[in-house]
């Protein structure tokens, strides 16, 4: 399904009957209409930061809903593409927390390939039309990812924008693992707690703290 570590963790998960029937809808729904991300990108996020590598996860809702845009991981979009609000505001303050230049690029690719999980709670959407494949097994299946990581004795930093993504916390219980959460980087709460909240310097200093390399969060 993947093509790494995540295989072996989620082969389980895989064979259940809600997932196989979330595969028929989405199946269906790429014959249909129009669906981002590519068919081929839905599993980005595992495919850019393997199981093993993982030491930042920033969970999203679901995927952009404009044309050419999403790209199987949460906030980010193709450097081809215009920035979305939500992301102009998290480089935003990536300028403001750690002095890194606002960048003319747009694809946090380069986050994943450190370790940084862009994770969305629902993997697919259909165009202009947010949160359409809510509720179809998706969060079942991704509530599950959450949990895997969990177990993972290694550290990680979790980084919650926003109520839906809060609402995750009751999933967290290691206590090796740090939560970081805020107001999400939407023009409609940014100024209500996301600017200022210094996430990624407090994710680099708990990295740091656990002898772990830190990110360099700079994506030209």
């Amino acid at each position: 399904m993947i093509g790494n570590s995540w295989d072996l963790y989620l082969e389980k998960e895989f064979q259940k009957e809600y997932f196989k029937a979330l595969l028929t809808f989405v199946n269906e729904a790429y014959k249909e209409r129009k669906i981002y991300p590519p068919k081929n990108e839905i599993f980005n996020a595992f495919r850019y930061t393997p199981y093993e590598k993982v030491k930042v996860v920033i969970l999203g809702q679901d995927p952009y809903h404009g044309e050419g845009q999403a790209q199987g991981l949460s906030f980010s979009v193709r450097d081809t593409v215009n920035k979305p609000p939500s992301l102009q505001n998290i480089l935003k303050e990536l300028e403001e927390d750690v002095g890194i230049p606002f960048p003319q690029k747009n694809s946090l690719i380069p986050w994943t390939k450190q370790g940084v999980m862009l994770l969305n709670s629902v993997l697919t959407v259909e165009e202009n039309k947010p949160t359409s494949h809510k509720d179809k097994g998706w969060e079942r299946f991704t509530d599950e990812v959450i949990r895997i990581l969990n177990q993972k004795e290694e550290p990680i930093v979790f980084i919650l924008w926003g109520s839906y993504a809060r609402a995750k916390k009751e999933l967290l219980t290691n206590p090796n693992h740090m939560i970081i959460e805020s107001a999400h980087p939407s023009p409609f709460s940014a100024y209500h707690g996301f600017f200022g909240s210094k996430p990624f310097s407090r994710a680099n200093l708990f990295l740091k703290e656990q002898g772990l390399e830190e990110i360099d969060w700079n994506i030209e």
